[in-house]
C-alpha cells in the first residue's frame, strides 16, 4: 500500500499478489468515485476523524491511520472485522 497526501487530496495505491494494482484518488469531505479490487465502482465521501481516514459505505466501513510508523487499516463488514498492518 502506498499513500500519497497533498493537503486534503489523497492517492491510495494498493498492489496485490500477481501484480494487480488498484488506485483510488479522493479529497477529504468531497464525494468521489472509487473502485474495488473486483472492478466495481461506487461513490463515497471519505472523512478525517482525528488522525484516522474513515470511509463508510452501506454494510462496510474502513478506517486507516499511521500507528508507530505503520499503516493500520481496519475493515468491518457484516459483523466481521479485518485488520491489516503495513510497513
Amino acid at each position: 500500500t502506498e499513500v500519497v497526501q497533498d493537503g486534503n487530496n489523497f492517492t491510495w495505491i494498493n498492489t496485490y499478489p500477481g501484480g494487480q494494482i488498484m488506485t483510488n484518488k479522493f479529497t477529504i469531505g468531497k464525494e468521489c468515485e472509487m473502485e474495488t479490487m473486483g472492478g466495481k465502482k461506487f461513490k463515497a465521501t471519505v472523512q478525517m476523524e482525528g488522525n484516522k481516514i474513515v470511509a463508510t459505505f452501506p454494510n462496510y466501513q474502513q478506517t486507516s491511520e499511521i500507528v508507530g510508523g505503520k499503516l493500520v487499516e481496519i475493515s468491518t463488514s457484516g459483523g466481521v472485522t479485518y485488520e491489516r498492518v503495513s510497513k
